[in-house]
């Protein structure tokens, strides 16, 4: 009889484990991703290192954001449109890995890049000084990149810096912006128009960050349909400065559950 009760009891065990599994899993496929920075192209937004999970909902379905058989047989269905300023990632259009940008320019808008600033549709985007982004001069992440300087040449545990902006965009979103080159090959661009269903990206590391300004055949996004986003980052949740996201000794106090702006 007790062996009976005791294995019962462990078959309930088993069967709880694996319906919180089951539900952990679906819970993650429906609803959120984790996603962590592999690279600087967003600096100083987020860092090699940051770890956050992005809103799969924000934007409704799609097949990259829902498996089709736990979507509606509908396919897509949009819940919100795509914000100029969001955050978001999406699978790259030619090889399918996941990519982070800003979206910058919606279905029929006009972007171009002069001299280092962003128009939209004609008009200047205004940005104003904001000071330095400063880091050291050191291998970063498990990928062990070093950051592009604008003060280089910098050696190894020197202080690395780059011009910093406030670039406001239609509408009054604000974020920062960083500036390595001076007339960088992103700086000048030709006008670029947004075709229906898609959306130009940029990452706020605007002289490292291959986006919607460099075409798909030398490693740019290009114009990124809809069906590409998977969904809108809006939280950090904890940050590593080290070569692994375990090493919580490297964890950076400051950016636990820090929004993205």
């Amino acid at each position: 009889m007790a062996k009976a009760q005791k294995k019962e009891g462990f078959l309930e065990t088993v069967k709880t484990v694996v319906y919180a599994v089951a539900i952990a899993v679906v819970f993650r496929t429906l609803f959120f991703q984790p996603f962590w920075i592999p690279s600087e192209s967003m600096k100083d937004t987020l860092l090699i290192g940051d770890f956050l999970f992005v809103n799969k909902m924000a934007y409704g379905y799609s097949r990259h954001s829902c498996p089709w058989s736990l979507c509606p047989i509908t396919g897509r269905i949009l819940a919100s449109e795509p914000e100029r300023g969001d955050v978001v990632v999406f699978r790259h259009p030619v090889n399918g890995s996941d990519f982070i940008k800003r979206l910058i320019g919606l279905p029929g808008d006009t972007v171009q890049m002069k001299g280092g600033i962003l128009y939209l549709n004609g008009a200047e985007v205004p940005q104003t000084p904001a000071g330095v982004f400063s880091e050291v001069y050191e291998r970063q992440g498990p990928m062990g990149n070093e950051p592009r300087c604008e003060n280089a040449p910098v050696g190894q545990g020197g202080i690395c810096t780059k011009s910093r902006a406030l670039e406001t965009l239609p509408g009054g979103r604000t974020h920062h912006v960083l500036n390595i080159d001076k007339a960088g090959f992103g700086d000048d661009t030709p006008v670029f128009t947004v075709p229906a269903g898609h959306y130009f990206f940029m990452g706020d590391n605007r002289d490292n960050s291959q986006d919607s300004r460099y075409g798909r055949a030398i490693g740019g996004v290009g114009f990124v349909p809809a069906e590409n986003l998977i969904g809108r980052a809006d939280r950090i949740i904890f940050s590593s400065a080290g070569s692994s996201l375990f090493y919580f000794w490297t964890w950076r106090a400051d950016r636990f559950f820090k929004a993205v702006e």
